[in-house]
């Protein structure tokens, strides 16, 4: 039987998503005006997004009543 590699993250998604965003903010900055530019910014906005989208589904208002 195949056994399954079990993987532990260090932080919550929330975090590692905003830490992915900040890195890639960085790279951008260090990068002259161009298409590779604008795909880093890009990623880096789709991060913050899903960072978003985490953090609301998770709230507590979008829980079933008790």
């Amino acid at each position: 039987m195949f056994k399954r590699r079990r993987f532990r993250q260090k932080g919550s998604l929330v975090e590692r998503l905003l830490a992915q965003a900040k890195g890639l903010r960085q790279k951008a900055t260090a990068l002259p005006m161009g298409a590779e530019k604008e795909r880093l910014l890009q990623k880096a906005r789709q991060a913050d997004t899903a960072a978003q989208l985490d953090q609301w589904l998770s709230s507590p208002g979008l829980m079933p009543p008790e």
